[in-house]
């Protein structure tokens, strides 16, 4: 059961999943665009990889990066815990070129609203639950594929043959397994992305109707 937003000053929590190269992070762009960067903690699942420095490159390469037990989701929800309680976090920094965590972390800052995104966060029953606006992002698995091969060629320094390999034994399985059974969890699920205008300003005119019930002089009894 989803913790009661609605109460003076709780964070409203917002998660937005999908598969890979849904549109997730356009999603996510558009609704701090919209809501102002200053009323919103930003934190993505990507940050929470399990290290694998110890690792040679190679035996990194070969690991399954889609399967929930490849992420330390315990630490997320120790974080949005924390987060939803008015405290900072210093949230993991992961080398996706590198397949390592980085010494180096980010401060988050608690904010009004919490924005968690991530391809997996709808499938953890405890992360899940701290969300009380659960937004999955549809886009056909053929986009989806285009746009994760040009992002991992041009941003993550891969090879086409490395990308495609990785989708065929992990990303696929892994989707149908975890990713698209956790679209039952969803309270809204957007067609086409951060490209659905419609789905979009009603997601964002819920949010700024929540922001607008908690400015100052108009706090509940």
């Amino acid at each position: 059961m989803m913790h009661n937003a609605l109460t003076h000053k709780a964070p409203f929590v917002i998660g937005v999943a999908g598969g890979t190269g849904s549109g997730k992070t356009t999603v996510s762009t558009r609704i701090q665009e919209a809501v102002g960067p200053k009323h919103i903690a930003y934190i993505q699942h990507d940050y929470y990889y399990y290290d694998h420095s110890h690792l040679s490159h190679q035996e990194r390469a070969k690991l399954n990066y889609d399967h929930p037990d490849s992420l330390d989701t315990p630490l997320m929800v120790e974080h949005l815990h924390r987060l939803i309680n008015g405290e900072p976090v210093d949230a993991p920094v992961y080398d996706f070129a590198g397949h390592a965590r980085l010494e180096t972390t980010q401060r988050i800052e608690p904010a009004r609203i919490i924005l968690v995104e991530g391809i997996l966060i709808f499938v953890e029953r405890e992360l899940r639950e701290l969300m009380d606006m659960r937004i999955f992002v549809d886009t056909d698995a053929d986009l989806r594929f285009i746009r994760r091969l040009k992002r991992d060629t041009e941003e993550r320094g891969r090879s086409q043959a490395s990308v495609v390999e990785q989708y065929l034994t992990t990303v696929r399985p892994m989707h149908l397994e975890f990713v698209e059974p956790s679209k039952r969890y969803a309270d809204i699920i957007v067609p086409a992305g951060g490209h659905n205008r419609v789905a979009m300003e009603m997601i964002i005119s819920r949010i700024l109707v929540l922001l607008s019930r908690e400015e100052p002089g108009q706090e509940n009894g």
